[in-house]
């Protein structure tokens, strides 16, 4: 097998760390390094790991540069054929590595690709964070296929084929260094949250194709960082998901899209005023001042893709939040009218 370096991003994750781990370096066959990206925790979890985990190998970054910063950072140093971006608040599953490298080396087209992520905590459902492969709708918005915004199904078997997707999930990812570096990694600006989404549409761009690997499986806890609801989580999804379109859309699209993604936002802020939710009010205010503070600067921050293009696959040319939110279709197959 070619040598797969599994890098766990942490902050402060040293409980994580501690019932997690076990089952990482279990998995963790010939070939396979397990490394630890400290990204400047405050707690013990450095001197945790070393203590009782003395085959990982430990890097510390002298600040805390958010998921696409810390990751940068630690896989500029990292020789691997692939790399597994996993989250520190992960279970991962016996022979879990293998089937998705089995499957990207079968096709060398695949850029990354995701197992199967189901909840840690019910753990017949899909998790939030990436489910059974990402796509996005004709406007933007993110989903996956056993999860639409905040409904997750449940897993009977029913997206178990791998197919090709538009983005693969960050808590578990999987990505050639050579396609990791060749469209320039993740971009640090994001700082944390839908990052991914961005690195896959550039891989995308540069001819990659993103896939899903469901015989592989892990069970994610999920907002072990950002809890669910905070504010700076809220403000960060908004904002990067505007970024994420402003960065990669093909401009004919991107003028329409823009305008009308900036009202349903301004009509979501104002919803949650009128029930009392300040907080995710002002979140949104504040990720649509960064936006345009963003937009005016002489000098937009960012990694940018090699072209503008629609993604490949994973596009629905459809609209999910007319979908969910209209015709009250919550599963994935019933909003691709399978069902």
């Amino acid at each position: 097998m070619p040598s797969v370096a599994v890098v766990i991003l942490n902050y402060n994750g040293c409980s994580y760390l501690a019932q997690f781990l076990p089952s990482v370096l279990a998995s963790a066959t010939t070939g396979v390094e397990v490394i630890l990206a400290d990204n400047a925790s405050t707690d013990n979890s450095v001197e945790f790991v070393r203590q009782h985990f003395p085959t990982v190998k430990i890097m510390r970054a002298s600040e805390n540069r958010g998921y696409a910063g810390g990751y940068n950072e630690a896989l500029q140093q990292i020789q691997a054929d692939y790399y597994v971006l996993l989250n520190s608040d992960v279970e991962v599953t016996e022979g879990w590595i293998e089937p998705v490298i089995s499957l990207m080396e079968a096709d060398r087209t695949i850029g990354a690709c995701q197992p199967k992520l189901l909840s840690y905590h019910e753990r017949d459902s899909f998790e939030y964070a990436g489910a059974a492969g990402g796509w996005l709708d004709s406007l933007g918005y993110p989903f996956a296929r056993g999860r639409v915004f905040e409904h997750c199904e449940k897993d009977w078997g029913q997206y178990n084929d791998p197919e090709p997707i538009s983005w693969a999930s960050g808590a578990a990812l999987f990505i050639r260094s050579a396609a990791y570096h060749g469209v320039g990694g993740l971009d640090a600006f994001f700082f944390a949250h839908q990052e991914e989404i961005d690195l896959c549409w550039r891989l995308q761009a540069a001819g990659y194709r993103l896939f899903v690997c469901p015989e592989s499986v892990v069970y994610h806890v999920g907002g072990g960082t950002l809890p669910k609801g905070n504010r700076k989580k809220v403000m960060l999804n908004y904002r990067n998901n505007m970024l994420l379109l402003l960065k990669n859309m093909p401009l004919g699209r991107l003028l329409w899209v823009f305008p009308l993604r900036y009202m349903l936002d301004v009509a979501a802020a104002f919803r949650e005023l009128i029930h009392g939710n300040t907080a995710y009010w002002s979140a949104i205010v504040e990720a649509h001042g960064a936006v345009w503070r963003w937009l005016f600067s002489p000098k937009k921050e960012g990694v940018w893709p090699k072209r503008r293009v629609l993604p490949k696959d994973g596009l629905y040319m459809g609209s999910v939040v007319y979908k969910y939110f209209i015709r009250k279709e919550y599963t994935f197959d019933k909003i691709m009218g399978k069902k």
